[in-house]
């Protein structure tokens, strides 16, 4: 086969600044000296492939083209779960096939998903993002064998999963809690309800008073809550995973606050 159009390898893990995304960036320049590589997040939710599936697509939105995302959220690394190999809108992504890729793949208007029959001769069980998953991005690279197998889009792990999620996927340094809800999916007419407050929609934090929680749409195009100057986890109890409340508003409502 002949080698991806790839011009940089950008990380996505749940690993965190330690040890193993280190291994990670030093068996990449290894295997691909002088290939430009990104650390984009490595502090997915750890363990949780269905929050992570549903922020990737909106952290690569506005990447450039001709990049592989590496993305490993694996908590049945060495278990029976497949490799997998998806081109969608110009990027490519490997990872394992446990619906962490599935909202890239089903989002995209004309996916090319592969299972990744090629596996190294000796690789530990416990760390395949490094002895796996990183030897096959470069072996895609060089237009190497990767026994390549068509897989449906809709035959993936998580595929079935909601086009979109009304619950926390990631909370970060600031206490901001992002959701998996496009804030352009969103009608007019409905209110967030989130740790017993009925969230107002302001453009951007210099709109809102300090020490007030309210909803925008960020840069990723999801529906973020946070508050002004403070910490939206702390002040309204929530954690990844939690869910959020949306309500269509009844006409002539107003008001706002604590329900």
């Amino acid at each position: 086969m002949a080698g991806a159009a790839i011009e940089r390898v950008a990380l996505a893990t749940d690993f965190g600044e330690g040890l193993y995304a280190g291994q990670l960036r030093a068996r990449l320049s290894s295997l691909l000296p002088g290939l430009e590589i990104i650390d984009l997040v490595h502090d997915l939710v750890p363990f949780r492939a269905d929050l992570g599936s549903y922020l990737l697509p909106a952290l690569v939105r506005d990447m450039p083209p001709r990049t592989l995302y590496l993305c490993v959220v694996d908590p049945g690394v060495g278990g029976a779960r497949d490799a997998i190999a998806v081109e969608a809108d110009g990027a490519w992504f490997i990872g394992p096939d446990n619906g962490l890729l599935s909202r890239v793949a089903q989002r995209s208007a004309r996916p090319q998903t592969h299972r990744i029959g090629w596996r190294p001769e000796s690789m530990s069980p416990s760390f395949h993002g490094r002895d796996w998953f990183v030897p096959a991005a470069a072996r895609l690279y060089r237009g190497e064998d990767l026994g390549l197998e068509a897989l449906a889009a809709d035959n993936l792990a998580g595929a079935s999963w909601a086009d979109d999620l009304s619950s926390i996927i990631y909370v970060d340094r600031y206490g901001n809690l992002i959701s998996g809800m496009r804030a352009d999916r969103l009608p007019g007419d409905v209110d967030i309800y989130a740790g017993g407050y009925r969230l107002d929609r302001a453009r951007t934090f210099s709109d809102v008073e300090p020490g007030r929680a309210f909803w925008f749409e960020d840069a990723f195009g999801l529906v973020e809550i946070a508050v002004n100057q403070g910490r939206a986890d702390l002040m309204l109890g929530l954690d990844p995973g939690d869910p959020l409340q949306l309500l269509v508003r009844d006409v002539g409502q107003g008001g706002n606050g604590r329900r």
